[in-house]
């Protein structure tokens, strides 16, 4: 038996980062992992099934899986969860097991879960530690395995998305943006609700297909924006308009959905006054998030730079 973390050459194993964007909110991709009856359908590479699985979702708990491939051979990984930072990053130190429960190789596993193009990068990241030699192979198979394993998690989100039933909830946030431009407050106004120069600066940026947009500004008017990310998800904008005072002051109220889903309900006013020969803007957003859906922020920095973009439009 050679000494641990050594292959038969004598060359410890290189970490293995495997990522992918599905199109599902990261709350969810994050719940396929804490439950046994999720991990039971989609943790696995083709050719196998999971039988078995132990789950005890908390720091310290068990994260115990059984592989069986198609010749009736039980594969374990038992292991527990190390760190558990909803819905962003989990932790898992598991160990694959072989014949009479013997550890064949630790596989420390980094799980991150970050929002992009309107879906979720899950990235993976497992450090290996070899106790057999033979071991190697299995480890050598790992980006395969994943990508298998990956495709069906794409397939179980897709059950869940259609099954899982939401956590009723509402999160309130709000938040105020304050800009500067060198523009009148005519030209401002001009951005925020003429429909040709609104369209030079409220788009979703990189990975954002534009599918379909209305607007009409008027108290009562209406606004639609919708468009498709590189990830396949679909984001709407609708939005109702109530106070319009040309140069002056804007609000109106919009829902976002991700797909079918609505995700929030939000009241915006925008305040415009001259400073200078340049206008200063202050925009307010007072935000309902609905039902699990984490914001993190996001909606401010969304913000943000949606601004940045109007005044670069006005120059």
């Amino acid at each position: 038996m050679t000494a641990a973390n050594q292959s038969a050459s004598g060359v410890p194993p290189r970490p293995l980062v495997v990522s992918r964007v599905f199109p599902a909110p990261r709350e969810l991709v994050f719940r396929a992992w804490s439950a046994a009856e999720h991990l039971q359908r989609w943790f696995c590479p083709a050719g196998y099934t999971v039988p078995e699985a132990k789950i005890d979702f908390r720091v310290g708990g068990a994260f115990d899986i059984c592989m069986r491939s198609t010749d009736g051979k039980d594969n374990w990984i038992k292991g527990r969860y190390a760190e558990i930072l909803p819905p962003s990053r989990l932790v898992i130190d598991m160990n694959a097991l072989g014949d009479q429960n013997k550890p064949l190789f630790r596989a420390y596993t980094v799980v991150t879960f970050a929002e992009e193009h309107g879906g979720t990068r899950l990235e993976v990241t497992q450090s290996y530690t070899l106790y057999e030699p033979l071991a190697a192979l299995s480890i050598q198979g790992a980006p395969q395995g994943w990508s298998q394993t990956l495709d069906r998690l794409q397939q179980e989100l897709e059950r869940m998305k259609n099954t899982v039933l939401p956590n009723r909830s509402v999160v309130h946030a709000t938040f105020s943006i304050e800009r500067i431009y060198e523009a009148s407050c005519a030209q401002v106004f001009k951005a925020l609700t003429d429909p040709a120069a609104k369209a030079k600066w409220f788009t979703g940026g990189n990975g954002y297909s534009l599918l379909a947009r209305e607007m009409d500004v008027r108290p009562g008017g209406r606004e639609m924006v919708k468009g498709r990310w590189d990830s396949g998800l679909e984001s709407t904008f609708e939005a109702t308009y109530h106070d319009v005072l040309p140069d002056e002051r804007l609000v109106y109220a919009y829902e976002m959905y991700l797909d079918e889903r609505k995700i929030s309900v939000s009241l915006t006013t925008f305040e415009l006054k001259a400073s200078g020969a340049g206008t200063h803007l202050r925009m307010t957003e007072q935000g309902a998030f609905l039902d699990g859906y984490d914001d993190a922020g996001s909606r401010e920095q969304g913000s943000k730079f949606l601004l940045d973009a109007l005044g670069n439009s006005l120059i």
